[in-house]
C-alpha cells in the first residue's frame, strides 16, 4: 500500500485536464477526457472525482486507478461479453474502439443501499416501491441483500441522471425493447461474474453500473467496468455484524465521498462543498485499496509528473 505521505505529495499534481495536441477530435466528460479519430478514442482517465453529477476536484492517482481496474476486469470478463478496449499506453490512458452508444446505463443491484436521488434506498425510503419496474418488498432494510440481483437503468444524456424502467425507457425511444432485453442479460452476467470474484477476495460486490454500445452490429461493454467510481464495494467479514447493528458497511468505492457530502446538505443543488485535503487523500487510500483488494496486485507508480508520462507514452498516437 503507497503510504499517506506519497498520497499528500501528490495533492499538488493531480490531473484535473488534458490539452495533448495531434490526438484526434477532442471530447471531455465529468472525469474522462477523450481523443477520438479513424474509429478509436483514446480515454485518458483524469484525477477528477464527481458525485451527484457534479465535478468536485481531484484524488491522487485516481485516473491510473480507475484504468488499470477496468483493464483487469476487461480482460477477464471477455468470455463473458464483448468489450471495446484495445491497449493501455500509458497506466491512465486506454484505446479503445469507437462504438454507438446506447442512450441509457444498466445499473445491477444485489443490495438496497445508497445516498443520491437515483440510489435504491433514497427512492425506498420515501415510499417508492416500484423502482424502475422492478417490485420491492415491504420491510427491507438498508444494506439488505436482495432476493435476486436487479436491473435499474438511468438515463446519460440528460444534465441528471433520471431512473426509468423499461417499459418507461422503451415508451421514450431510448431503446427498443429487444435491445433492452438483451443488454440486460449481459449485464446480469456479468454482475455474477464480479459478485464470485470479489467473494473470492473477500469483498461484496453491492451494485454497478455498466454502459453499453454497438460496435460491428454487435453489442459491446464500454467506458469503465466494476471499477470504485461506477460500483460498490463492501467487506464481506464485518458485513452480517454490522447490518444486524443497523451500522452503515465498510465501504472501497466512491460512496465515502457522497456521504461526506449528504452530511453537509449536499445531494446535486447549489455548489459543493470544497473538498479538504483529508477527504482526498483518504478518498485516494480506499481507490487504491480497492484495486489491490480485487486485483491482488501491488498498485504501484513512478516519480515522473503523470502528464509528462503520458505525453510520451501517447506520442505515437500524433499526427
Amino acid at each position: 500500500m503507497i503510504s499517506e505521505s506519497r498520497i499528500r505529495a501528490e495533492l499538488s499534481r493531480t490531473v484535473a485536464a488534458t490539452d495533448f495536441s495531434g490526438l484526434g477530435a477532442f471530447e471531455r466528460g465529468k472525469v474522462r477526457d477523450s481523443y477520438k479519430r479513424d474509429g478509436q478514442r483514446l480515454i485518458v482517465a483524469t484525477d477528477r472525482i464527481s458525485a451527484f453529477d457534479c465535478v468536485l476536484g481531484t484524488v491522487p492517482f485516481k485516473g491510473q486507478v480507475l484504468t488499470q481496474l477496468a483493464a483487469f476486469w476487461f480482460e477477464r470478463t471477455r468470455g463473458v461479453a464483448a468489450n471495446h478496449m484495445l491497449e493501455t499506453p500509458d497506466p491512465a490512458v486506454m484505446l479503445v474502439a469507437e462504438c454507438e452508444q446506447l442512450p441509457i446505463e444498466f445499473v445491477v443491484r444485489g443490495y438496497i443501499t445508497g445516498v443520491t436521488k437515483t440510489s435504491a434506498w433514497y427512492n425506498y425510503e420515501r415510499g417508492v416501491r416500484d423502482f424502475c419496474g422492478n417490485r420491492l418488498p415491504e420491510g427491507l432494510r438498508k444494506n439488505q441483500k436482495l432476493d435476486k440481483p436487479i436491473v435499474t437503468p438511468t438515463t446519460k444524456l440528460e444534465k441528471h441522471d433520471r431512473n426509468v424502467s423499461r417499459d418507461e425507457a422503451v415508451a421514450e425511444g431510448l431503446i427498443d425493447g429487444d435491445t433492452f432485453d438483451e443488454a440486460a442479460a449481459v449485464c446480469l452476467k456479468l454482475y455474477d461474474f464480479g459478485v464470485k470474484h470479489a467473494a473470492a477476495r473477500g469483498l461484496i460486490f453491492v451494485d454497478t453500473k455498466y454502459e453499453l454500445g454497438r460496435l460491428g452490429g454487435r453489442l459491446v461493454v464500454t467506458d469503465e467496468i466494476n471499477t470504485p467510481d461506477s460500483s460498490r464495494y463492501w467487506f464481506t467479514d464485518t458485513y452480517l455484524e454490522r447490518f444486524a447493528a443497523g451500522e452503515e458497511q465498510r465501504k472501497l468505492d466512491k460512496e465515502y465521498v457522497r456521504e461526506w457530502l449528504a452530511d453537509r446538505g449536499f445531494l446535486g443543488d447549489g455548489p459543493p462543498p470544497r473538498l479538504t485535503d483529508e477527504v482526498r487523500i483518504e478518498a485516494a487510500r480506499r481507490y487504491i485499496s480497492a484495486y489491490e483488494l480485487i486485483t491482488g496486485r501491488d498498485f504501484t507508480v513512478g516519480d515522473e509528473p503523470p502528464l509528462a508520462r503520458m505525453s510520451k507514452a501517447l506520442e505515437r498516437f500524433r499526427q
